[in-house]
């Protein structure tokens, strides 16, 4: 297969847009693409600007003979155990246990729930 600009463009790059804390609005960036941002004062103009500056990035780097990185494949679920060790301050086992007791759960549970608590409240919706 020719890796033309039509073949780069069907390919899943990641777009990452956060809010511009500083001057407003948003911007956008792929990170497999070094260099290829953009920014704008709506979600629906941000998108639509990432868009051509892709566009724009990979035909100058094809015209360019730059190698073009090809995204990365996101792990899927099932290549997650679920499981992972942790090592806390002695204090800080001895409070999160007191916690879980009082709580009438597990101290697993009990950090599940406050790992997961945090991070829902820290998720920022990513662009499809």
């Amino acid at each position: 297969m020719t890796k033309n600009l039509k073949y780069y463009l069907s390919l899943p790059y990641k777009l990452e847009i956060i809010p511009d804390t500083e001057e407003g609005g948003f911007c956008a960036s792929y990170p497999e693409l070094p260099g290829c941002i953009t920014c704008a004062e709506t979600m629906e103009q941000v998108i639509a600007n990432a868009l051509d500056a892709k566009k724009n990035w990979l035909k100058a780097a094809i015209e360019d003979g730059i190698t073009i990185q090809l995204p990365q494949k996101e792990k899927s679920l099932n290549e997650y155990s679920g499981q992972f060790k942790l090592r806390i301050p002695k204090s800080l086992h001895k409070a999160l246990a007191e916690h879980s007791k009082k709580e009438g759960i597990s101290m697993n549970q009990y950090c599940l729930y406050l790992l997961s608590k945090y991070n829902e409240s820290s998720l920022v919706p990513e662009a499809d």
